[in-house]
């Protein structure tokens, strides 16, 4: 089984928004998306870690989420990002997902000896007094979700924690969120959020033996990363 990962789809497809507005990179990218995921195999997983439609309600996001299901062969694990303003209780949206689409949101599920935990996260920077309340409320739900994977984590399960916002601040500091990772012993982190070229990315970096994936298509260049755990 190999784990591949891309967010930030942002996608309208019964109400297109063009994305090229925002650059050269937008630029035909679901087609750069799908063309790097050939190959992919109905046992494989591929990671989407939010920001997945720009739809207003759950019944307008519907197109956009069979669109995730036909992306590729393999197995789709998605999570809610911030603009993701369709995606209220978690039930309704598994009730609308595409078979071979699974929603996280602040619990996990165990695909082989993987398990893919996941929750929204929010920005470290954000010092306001509604920003500081708003990440400890992730944090909380953050641990719902690792507490769920250490009841079920099994001698050799490597476990990978999907979040939206990224995990560490501007200077990639520690931080509550990576202190959690640690704590339950997670092995990968992919996360997204991320826009334009002046933004402080990193593709890949290894935080006291935790690799941190940033995985905005446009920062990849709209091709799927391949995730080792």
């Amino acid at each position: 089984m190999n784990i591949y990962a891309i967010s930030d789809l942002h996608l309208s497809i019964n109400n297109p928004k063009p994305m090229d507005i925002f650059g050269a990179v937008w630029d035909n990218y679901l087609d750069d998306i799908e063309k790097s995921l050939d190959g992919v195999q109905p046992d494989d997983l591929v990671l989407i870690a939010g920001d997945l439609s720009w739809a207003m309600t759950l019944d307008a996001a519907v197109p956009d989420l069979k669109y995730i299901g036909g992306i590729s062969a393999g197995k789709k694990i998605i999570t809610r990002g911030n603009h993701d303003y369709w995606w209220k209780g978690i039930n309704a949206v598994r009730a609308a997902l595409p078979e071979n689409v699974f929603a996280i949101q602040n619990d996990c599920m165990k695909f082989g000896n993987v398990i893919v935990c996941g929750s929204r996260g929010w920005s470290a920077d954000d010092k306001s007094e509604d920003g500081k309340r708003l990440y400890a409320r992730e944090l909380l739900r953050m641990e719902m979700s690792l507490q769920a994977m250490q009841k079920m984590r099994g001698e050799g399960d490597r476990v990978i924690f999907m979040i939206h916002y990224p995990p560490f601040n501007v200077r990639f500091e520690d931080t509550p969120v990576t202190e959690l990772f640690e704590k339950y012993g997670v092995d990968a982190v992919v996360y997204g959020h991320l826009h334009g070229k002046n933004c402080y990315a990193k593709k890949l970096i290894d935080k006291h033996g935790i690799k941190y994936y940033l995985t905005s298509c446009d920062q990849v260049a709209n091709r799927a990363v391949k995730i080792e755990v």
